[in-house]
């Protein structure tokens, strides 16, 4: 079974490198059999509260819909307040991806849970999205802070959830700057 799952989520991340931009870079920050942790910077040329109502209010317009258990980002919410859900409709009920922690617009917002195919597993995860003026534009950092017990452990998953995690970001500034989620450029 863990087999069968690492290799779903092995093809869906050299699907979204595919799609990426070529210059998109993922960083693992650590990476144990019992936790790891991913961050992506990336700098995008509109202010924080713009950036906060993509992340937030438009995050059904580019979230990659191929990391989405309905196969369209169109039913994906984000409800910004503590306790607020990341959720996904489908057509025979729901799915919740991550609960809202800490949200601090347009500067801060922390999710906890497992996102894809760690939502199964015995794992804690914490994201959290920092947006910070930088000149006319925004500074973007997300960490992904994930520990528990995995069978093989956590250190092979970590370059799969990070690429994953990589693809999101660029896909938001590619949404943000042009309208097109597909236009991302490059994370760091």
């Amino acid at each position: 079974m863990r087999g069968h799952r690492l290799a779903l989520l092995a093809a869906l991340v050299a699907a979204a490198a595919a799609a990426a931009p070529a210059s998109a870079r993922a960083e693992v920050v650590t990476a144990t059999d019992a936790h790891f942790v991913a961050k992506q910077t990336v700098a995008i040329a509109a202010p924080p509260p713009t950036v906060w109502r993509a992340l937030t209010a438009e995050i059904g317009q580019w979230w990659s819909p191929d990391h989405t258990w309905s196969g369209d980002a169109a039913n994906l919410s984000l409800d910004p307040r503590p306790g607020g859900c990341f959720c996904e409709k489908l057509p025979d009920g729901g799915v919740r991806h991550m609960q809202v922690v800490h949200a601090k617009p347009p500067e801060l917002l922390r999710l906890e849970g497992g996102l894809g195919p760690l939502q199964e597993q015995s794992l804690t995860g914490m994201m959290t999205w920092k947006l910070a003026p930088a000149g006319t534009g925004c500074a973007l950092e997300v960490v992904y802070r994930v520990a528990g017990a995995v069978d093989g452990g956590l250190a092979t998953w970590a370059p799969l959830v990070d690429s994953v995690l990589g693809l999101q970001v660029v896909r938001l500034k590619g949404f943000v700057e042009t309208g097109n989620p597909a236009t991302g450029g490059e994370a760091k």
